[in-house]
């Protein structure tokens, strides 16, 4: 069996499940079981600055404040879900990739406050999942396109830019893709 953990999932325009229109997921974790994924081109209504004051975290690094915390899916919506780069050493984490993780644990949000959390990180508030078979049927659907992760789109691209940078990353371009009305 193939699984598809370290791939991003991408939303084909026929899809129809609102929580997933044109969204791009990382698939954080994919076994026999199901798999557990963060949309990660879905802005949330929070900051990050609104996320720490909620928690009671200070915020030292300012620079941080205004930085827009990602709907992550609607599992959860409550939990935050930190995809990052590096090691750290964070309570709770989970690798993805060499050198890619999600931390689901309050020490790497007051890391990231004190100024000395990951050199890149988003945030997200809440996962999308999936239970046993349920994303290989989509796939055989044809409700997604896999595509390797991708470090630079995770944490640089601009969030509106994300769901066609994605797909062009294996050669895709998604206004070129009619839709399930049959509109292109």
């Amino acid at each position: 069996m193939s699984f598809f953990a370290n791939q991003m999932l991408v939303a084909l325009p026929a899809l129809q499940d609102p929580n997933f229109s044109r969204t791009v997921a990382l698939i954080c974790q994919h076994d026999g079981d199901g798999a557990m994924g963060v949309v990660i081109n879905r802005p949330s209504e929070y900051t990050f600055g609104d996320l720490l004051d909620q928690m009671n975290i200070l915020l030292r690094d300012e620079r941080l404040r205004d930085h827009r915390v990602l709907a992550g899916g609607p599992v959860h919506p409550e939990r935050g879900f930190v995809l990052h780069d590096g090691e750290g050493g964070w309570d709770s984490s989970l690798a993805i990739s060499e050198g890619l993780h999600v931390t689901t644990s309050r020490d790497v949000l007051e890391a990231m406050a004190a100024g000395d959390g990951p050199e890149h990180a988003t945030v997200a508030l809440g996962c999308a999942g999936w239970g046993k078979g349920q994303l290989e049927r989509e796939l055989t659907q044809h409700s997604w396109l896999t595509v390797p992760s991708d470090a630079q789109l995770i944490f640089e691209t601009p969030l509106d830019a994300r769901w066609q940078a994605a797909a062009g990353r294996i050669g895709v371009d998604m206004m070129h893709i009619a839709s399930h009305s049959g509109r292109a």
